[in-house]
């Protein structure tokens, strides 16, 4: 009966535990966007992890979201890469890169002024963005015309060949969490019409063909893919979001992914539902569950075939040594919300393993 210390063949890896680190956008990049030292100390921090998923990165330049996160769109951005990929296969650990397109959670006041772009030209309503002048609202974008989707597509495809130069072990595309591929899955944010709009089947069309593209430059068994149909981040909503992800996932099998992962909630509680099963049914590949797993929901978890692996976010932001922790049965350090997104080491390095 597998656990979380069960090896799993993870697409062309094979990892020897199933306690995988969630990307979490921590923006130590500074205000040019590079991966640095500080950056490549914190994952070589976490490299006992099955397989580390490094943070939100920019497919294309000039779509910040966040101020201060880290980009893969030049060789700068390869070069600071290389120096977390190094040190994180220093220690014996796999690193995948999450790709992404903030979309209309991008601001102008991040990006020389620009609109963000959006599937539809429907603002985040309700909440503030971080800026160099402060705290302000999200912007209207400007709904991406049908001609200018393949210029993001090659975007994507342009950061996948970057990211292998940077010595990553794979990519996961960043289908959650109310950004540009998700604007487009959830008919809530996407009003548009024409291919990329209506249907499901227009719905998921940028989605696919941005997959297509990662895996022409990696092969399909070092892609992974995150959703999150539930989540309410970002003002996201769906009709009906189990019915979407499920049909998804059937979809997804012929793409042959390294895996799915999936964020199983909402952090606003606004949606609710069971996600898990029906996509587990569906979906036949490696499946990661995601948000607010105990270690101990995570192992019955995976020893009844629910989930193959579970990656965990904050727990493992506040303990670099979490499978040795979760094995040794110890307290866990709890993470500090005040530090998430400031610039240095303090709760980012600091973090203290267990006495050894």
């Amino acid at each position: 009966m597998p656990n979380l210390f069960s090896e799993l063949k993870v697409g062309a890896l094979t990892v020897p535990n199933r306690i995988f680190m969630a990307p979490l956008t921590r923006a130590r990049a500074g205000e040019e966007h590079l991966a640095n030292a500080l950056m490549a100390e914190h994952y070589a921090q976490r490299a006992t992890g099955g397989l580390l998923i490094a943070e939100a990165t920019m497919a294309v330049e000039g779509n910040s979201a966040f101020w201060k996160e880290p980009g893969i769109y030049s060789p700068a951005c390869v070069a600071g890469w290389k120096l977390v990929t190094d040190a994180v296969h220093a220690k014996g650990g796999r690193i995948f890169l999450q790709i992404w397109h903030g979309g209309r959670a991008c601001h102008p006041a991040l990006n020389g002024g620009a609109q963000p772009v959006s599937a539809s030209a429907i603002a985040i309503a309700n909440d503030e963005v971080h800026t160099p002048q402060g705290k302000l609202p999200y912007t209207v974008p400007r709904a991406l015309l049908d001609e200018e989707i393949p210029g993001i597509v090659a975007g994507f495809r342009q950061a996948a060949i970057y990211a292998k130069e940077a010595g990553f072990d794979g990519v996961e595309v960043h289908g959650a969490n109310g950004y540009l591929i998700d604007q487009f899955l959830r008919d809530g944010s996407n009003k548009r019409e024409g291919a990329y709009g209506g249907s499901r089947e227009n719905r998921a069309r940028l989605l696919f063909e941005i997959l297509a593209a990662v895996i022409e430059v990696w092969g399909s068994d070092r892609v992974g893919l995150r959703l999150s149909p539930l989540n309410s981040y970002n003002d996201m909503r769906d009709s009906d979001p189990v019915g979407l992800v499920t049909w998804l996932a059937e979809k997804l099998n012929a793409f042959n992914l390294a895996y799915l992962h999936l964020m199983r909630g909402d952090f606003y509680q606004q949606q609710t539902g069971d996600l898990m099963t029906p996509v587990r049914a569906a979906y036949k590949g490696v499946l990661i569950g995601n948000m607010g797993y105990s270690a101990e929901e995570a192992e019955a978890a995976i020893a009844d075939g629910k989930l193959d692996a579970v990656a965990f976010g904050t727990a493992f932001l506040a303990n670099p040594d979490l499978p040795a922790r979760i094995k040794a049965k110890a307290a866990l350090n709890t993470p500090n919300p005040a530090t998430f997104y400031t610039s240095g080491a303090e709760g980012y390095t600091d973090y203290p393993t267990l006495a050894v």
